[in-house]
């Protein structure tokens, strides 16, 4: 018994993305969410408002990659 190579599909033939790819993307996005609430927090200690909504985008950003590859995977 063995594998009948004539039907056995690879992940090119069916479009999907190797789980490597997967993991990178998420690591990606939640470091853009970890670096914006990072540098949101450092920026309300120095009273910077331009900092703040930058580190509030930042974090969105990334929640919202987040999601999108949370979506993806269901």
């Amino acid at each position: 018994m063995g594998i009948d190579k004539n039907r056995v599909k690879t992940q090119d033939e069916l479009n999907e993305p190797a789980p490597i790819d997967e993991v990178e993307e998420r690591v990606e996005a939640e470091m853009k969410r970890l670096e914006g609430a990072a540098k949101k927090d450092v920026a309300e200690g120095l009273q910077n408002e331009e900092l703040i909504k930058d580190g509030k985008r930042l974090q969105v950003e990334g929640e919202r990659e987040i999601s999108k590859l949370k979506k993806k995977r269901s």
